[in-house]
């Protein structure tokens, strides 16, 4: 019987690792790439793998030959001392096909071992793209409180000079540097927060958590780039869950077969051959020997064992029919939170900051000429920064979304969005 050899295209996994440091832009890809590299989860992973592999040829081996000696004593009781001499080699011959079997058990237990890797592989990829996006929106979180913090000083700065001349009591100025710690107190926050993710993507490429990591380019968004009909089938046929309860089916199967061809008994030849101590010659006589075990003597054994099986392929088969279903509910859910997302984002760029912005330019118009009072302005200008604010963390958590899908689904940008197929080779 062909039988299946299985080989990863190690060109899917970057050996390379680029660099990242203060100062310069980081891209996403760059960051991707760095941690697929360094990543210790993805490399033990992948080193199980390997293992996994090397049970195919162990299970598909004949067993070992044996050989050896017996000493025969005539007249004597001497242990050092023996008058004739029987050497003997056996080998077991597998004519029923249980190594193959055992072989096909390796083997797709092995291919679901890669599947593993493609998890924690696509995983990584997520978590870093997701990071990525989280540590661009700490960026813009401080660069809309400083912002904010120039404003509010100048704003401070207006208000003094209309209490000197008396359009304004000293309570506005004493609210106006009141906000203006506020916003200060926040930016110790945004750091914290700018500090975390830092840690965060250091850890997932391996490094030292205090290590500088540039600044990455300004976030943006990008819409979906598959309808829901075009994902439901990928997952089917991409997620690495549903890939391995298939090749855990696999698996029971063989193990299935395995247990029916344990009924058929595997001969085991014998040669001896003997040497008499008073001959010249090396061996005076041989002998042939065929042996065969009897596992019909058993039949509770092996017919326990078959029953087994087969009630292992069903279980088999049934988590694989809910691996489908969890994935397509998984799908469904994840593709809701992403519409979610992607309206709460729109909404906030091209309504509600819009309107906000409008709003605080008339009030603070209207400040200037004493048609407005402080408290108006200063609600406008807090809505505008909330609305600044979230619409950032609103773009950032639908990016980090689209990250997340790709993992669900299986897809993986860096090594083809089609999953790896191991390779078979000829015998």
């Amino acid at each position: 019987m062909r039988t299946a050899t299985l080989v990863i295209l190690l060109t899917a996994f970057p050996i390379a690792p680029r660099i990242l440091t203060a100062g310069g832009e980081l891209s996403e890809q760059q960051v991707v790439h760095e941690a697929l590299a360094a990543n210790p989860a993805l490399q033990a992973s992948a080193a199980k793998w390997a293992a996994m592999k090397e049970r195919v040829p162990q299970a598909r081996a004949w067993e070992d030959p044996m050989t050896g000696v017996k000493l025969m004593r005539s007249g004597t009781t001497s242990f050092s001392r023996y008058s004739d001499s029987e050497w003997m080699a056996s080998q077991a011959l597998p004519l029923s096909g249980k190594n193959l079997s055992r072989g096909r058990v390796a083997e797709a237990e092995a291919r679901a071992a890669y599947e593993d890797v493609r998890r924690v592989r696509l995983d990584v990829v997520a978590r870093a793209r997701a990071v990525y996006h989280r540590l661009g929106n700490a960026y813009a979180q401080l660069a809309l409180n400083r912002k904010n913090q120039g404003l509010l000083v100048q704003f401070v700065e207006e208000s003094k000079a209309k209490y000197e001349v008396g359009a304004v009591s000293q309570a506005d100025v004493l609210a106006a540097q009141t906000d203006a710690r506020k916003l200060e107190q926040e930016r110790f926050r945004l750091e914290q927060d700018l500090f975390a993710q830092q840690s965060a993507l250091n850890v997932l490429m391996n490094r030292a958590a205090t290590a500088p990591v540039g600044q990455p380019a300004a976030i943006a968004f990008k819409p979906l780039a598959r309808k829901s009909t075009e994902l439901e089938p990928l997952i089917l046929a991409h997620r690495p869950e549903i890939a391995a309860a298939e090749r855990n089916v696999l698996a029971e199967q063989a193990k299935l077969q395995l247990a029916h061809r344990e009924w058929i008994p595997d001969p085991q030849v014998q040669v001896a051959a003997r040497h008499f101590r008073e001959s010249s010659d090396v061996f005076t006589e041989y002998d042939t020997a065929v042996y065969f075990s009897v596992p019909w003597a058993n039949p509770r054994k092996y017919s326990a064992g078959v029953r087994e099986a087969e009630q292992n392929v069903e279980s088999a088969r049934r988590t694989l029919e809910s691996a489908k279903t969890e994935a397509l509910g998984l799908l469904r859910d994840q593709l809701s939170k992403i519409s979610s997302l992607a309206q709460q984002y729109q909404l906030s760029r091209d309504k509600i900051v819009p309107l906000a912005a409008a709003t605080v330019e008339t009030l603070q118009a209207g400040y200037r000429t004493d048609i407005s009072n402080y408290l108006e302005v200063i609600t406008a200008e807090r809505t505008l920064r909330d609305a600044e604010s979230a619409a950032s963390s609103e773009l950032a958590d639908y990016l980090a979304a689209l990250a997340e899908l790709d993992a669900l689904v299986g897809i993986d940008d860096e090594g083809g969005d089609a999953k790896s197929t191991p390779k078979k080779s000829k015998r």
